[in-house]
């Protein structure tokens, strides 16, 4: 995989999870207790063998810098290759509408994928979390002579998950893809995009001049929907778990998802290790009145209170008295004596007082904002 350029494309919908993407993009909201979400994106393409790999950033660019830094962590911070951020282009400002796409965002970059010594590309979204090996899928790509190898999971309906905005495809017996859309509301299961995308670089080159000089500037709705029919586009089933987050409920459940062992494992283990930031801190205290029950605990937390059910992010501070239920507590949290939450989400640096109670509903979770004092 050593002639395979990853990029990694954080143009996201990111307004159904303003609340937490309101000063970090997407990519950078933290997930399973000390990751984030761009981990899995960058984690999928190391543990491929790919080592060149650019992070297209739409904005709010400091948060995934400073998670990402030389990129040593993923074995990137290399004098050959290695990690390269590429910021969006002077002009663009996405608050007053003149941004365009993220084929504009691509366009800028021309050079850099110009210059890259790999023949082909893999382009992936930091949204869509599941954990594998690119290898395979590559050589689905090779095999069939495919133009475009698309990545899916073929969903079964599950009762109270559904799937946001997500892109749809039909794949006919020989693996073409013969249909895709993107979802205008929410679908229940089926063939969905994995937003994952393999092709020779100079295709991509290509979809990236031919959009721009028509005035098209979405990648997945222009530059790959609108080519159907015109390039051998192939779909390769994932089967591993997956999940969308593309919204405040599916970021919750899909946290919730990783209390279960067997979904955590497959998420983990099964295709490689997950990647992330390293940071030196203790391991979690327990107290003498701590009562912990089936809960995710990062290093450096203090626990003294009640919890089940819940993950708590590095350095949580649970006082005595206290009982969290069925909540995300993020990094650096403190929930004071006696408070009681449940169904809850707490950004970083939340501080909720003595006794105070906070009861969100399983359907349509509370969330606590960055920094927030309650």
């Amino acid at each position: 995989m050593k002639n395979v350029l990853g990029l990694i494309n954080l143009h996201e919908n990111e307004e159904l999870l303003k609340e937490l993407t309101r000063h970090r993009p997407l990519a950078a909201v933290p997930f399973g207790g000390r990751y984030r979400l761009i981990d899995f994106a960058l984690s999928n393409m190391v543990n491929s063998g790919i080592v060149n790999v650019g992070i297209v950033v739409k904005n709010k660019a400091r948060s995934i810098m400073d998670h990402l830094r030389s990129g040593k962590e993923w074995d990137l911070a290399r004098k050959r290759d290695g990690l390269f951020v590429l910021p969006p282009p002077d002009h663009i400002h996405y608050s007053n509408s003149i941004y365009k796409g993220d084929l504009e965002h691509f366009h800028s970059h021309v050079d850099f994928l110009q210059r890259s010594s790999q023949e082909y590309v893999i382009v992936a979204g930091s949204h869509t979390v599941y954990n594998t090996d690119y290898r395979e899928a590559f050589r689905f790509h090779q095999e069939k002579q495919a133009d475009i190898t698309i990545i899916y999971k073929d969903e079964p309906p599950v009762p109270g998950k559904q799937y946001s905005l997500a892109t749809a495809v039909t794949v006919d017996g020989d693996g073409r893809v013969t249909d895709m859309h993107v979802t205008t509301g929410r679908v229940a299961g089926g063939p969905i995009c994995l937003e994952t995308f393999i092709m020779r670089k100079s295709l991509l080159l290509q979809i990236i001049e031919d959009c721009i000089a028509h005035g098209e500037y979405d990648f997945v709705k222009e530059g790959i929907v609108k080519r159907l029919g015109r390039h051998k586009i192939f779909g390769f089933p994932f089967t591993g778990y997956m999940a969308k987050i593309n919204s405040v409920q599916a970021y919750f459940r899909a946290n919730m998802d990783l209390l279960h062992p067997e979904i955590w494992q497959d998420l983990f283990l099964k295709s490689g290790p997950v990647y992330t930031k390293v940071k030196d801190e203790p391991p979690a205290n327990y107290r003498d009145q701590a009562a912990v029950s089936n809960v995710l605990v990062a290093n450096g937390c203090v626990i003294e209170g009640r919890v089940e059910n819940s993950l708590l992010s590095r350095s949580v501070i649970i006082h005595r008295g206290a009982y969290v239920n069925n909540c995300i507590i993020m990094q650096k949290c403190e929930i004071g004596p006696n408070a009681v939450l449940e169904n809850v989400i707490c950004d970083k640096d939340v501080r909720i007082s003595n006794a105070k109670r906070l009861i969100g509903d399983k359907n349509y979770v509370l969330v606590i904002e960055k920094g927030m004092v309650v």
